[in-house]
């Protein structure tokens, strides 16, 4: 039927997964040259949430997830499709910042081959590095993702460093990996409703990265927080590179369990409780018995963020500006708990510290939108971020 696509539309369109801890999403855009997609399709399904987290049943429910947005997007007739695209964000890869040192007494010529050979050893050590944390399962790895995010020569940052002279390189790299049986599963469950010869994989922490240090310019050190269902990501970034990441297993997901064990009730019941109390429309007797409950949850989620953040730091200054994703729902609740005195002393910054929330607020005007498209904070990333590359 083609309700948004026509012979008379010659735009080409895009297909982006956003596969996370507590939901998938979808969106197809319209590739723009101009860096400013049109996003013409926005859905997103919930991971159902279980008591216990068991891999193989997480799975399960997210592949459930990605197969329903998948098949919902399909039937709506969006017409032919240049790239499909999945986006991760933790717990479904691995990452890390690597950097590449080369020194001679002599001058030597940095070649395309040079880099290649220098770039595909860090490759395979990353890889060798992280297998050992999937071999219980006896799982295969793939890398999905590299960027060379700076080559300096001779100490001097340069943006063209082919067939120079020098004795000394350094090359800021950043490789990302999954698991194969995992990504197969994720290209499957798609090419049960798409035809394509490749499904593209990168990770959410490059999407978001980009994007932010693209919109502010002069902010070339900063926070990146990416608070999920299951998972809070900490990445830092200095100088424009991003040099290091880390995650703790606290997300909002954890403080319904948690407030579904403290008051003995269902996960679904925890959910409505919490809904109730951040929009303030709980009752006054429900209020007072679920605030030192969620005060004390608040506690225990940033002392595990200053614990990340000192492991992340390593006695290095941390930046003061944090930018923070979360759902666009759930944006009020943490602004309060990262606003409260607690957060302005687990940040270990100046007092003066910038919280920037990047929702659609800040995201409007660098992405347009078909009529009654819903808004996605994380879809918008993720289609500004690919569209530069498909251009």
């Amino acid at each position: 039927m083609g309700i948004f696509f026509n012979s008379k539309n010659k735009k080409e369109l895009a297909l982006v997964f956003d596969i996370g801890s507590s939901s998938v999403g979808g969106a197809v855009f319209e590739i723009e040259k101009n860096g400013i997609p049109k996003i013409i399709l926005s859905i997103r399904e919930p991971i159902i949430l279980e008591n216990k987290i068991d891999i193989d049943q997480f799975l399960s429910l997210a592949l459930k997830s990605l197969e329903s947005v998948a098949k919902r997007i399909s039937t709506m007739g969006v017409g032919k499709l240049k790239n499909i695209s999945c986006v991760l964000s933790s717990p479904w890869y691995a990452s890390q910042t690597r950097i590449i040192k080369l020194e001679k007494n002599t001058p030597f010529v940095f070649t395309s081959k040079l880099a290649d050979s220098l770039i595909e050893k860090e490759m395979s050590l990353f890889t060798e590095e992280n297998l050992a944390k999937f071999a219980e399962d006896n799982n295969k790895t793939r890398l999905i993702e590299f960027k060379n995010m700076k080559t300096t020569l001779n100490g001097y940052v340069t943006s063209n460093p082919l067939n120079k002279k020098i004795k000394k390189l350094e090359m800021t790299i950043f490789i990302s990996m999954s698991i194969d049986r995992i990504l197969k599963k994720m290209e499957e469950t798609i090419l049960q409703h798409f035809h394509t010869e490749q499904i593209k994989f990168s990770s959410f922490a490059m999407a978001s990265f980009t994007v932010a240090r693209d919109i502010f310019v002069h902010k070339e050190d900063f926070l990146l927080v990416d608070i999920a269902g299951e998972v809070t990501d900490i990445s830092m970034v200095k100088k424009d590179v991003l040099v290091n990441s880390i995650s703790y297993p606290l997300g909002y997901n954890f403080i319904v369990r948690k407030l579904a064990e403290n008051l003995n009730c269902d996960l679904n019941e925890a959910k409505s409780l919490i809904s109730l109390y951040k929009n303030g429309h709980a009752e006054e007797n429900v209020e007072k018995k679920l605030e030192p409950v969620v005060s004390k949850l608040k506690i225990e989620w940033l002392s595990k963020f200053q614990e990340s953040l000192t492991n992340l730091s390593d006695d290095i200054s941390v930046p003061a500006t944090i930018f923070i994703t979360v759902d666009q729902d759930l944006t009020d609740f943490f602004s309060k708990i990262i606003k409260s005195d607690q957060f302005n002393r687990y940040t270990l910054t100046e007092p003066e510290f910038q919280i920037i929330f990047l929702d659609v607020n800040i995201l409007n005007g660098i992405t347009s939108f078909k009529e009654d498209t819903d808004r996605d904070p994380f879809m918008i990333i993720e289609s500004i971020y690919l569209n530069r590359f498909i251009c």
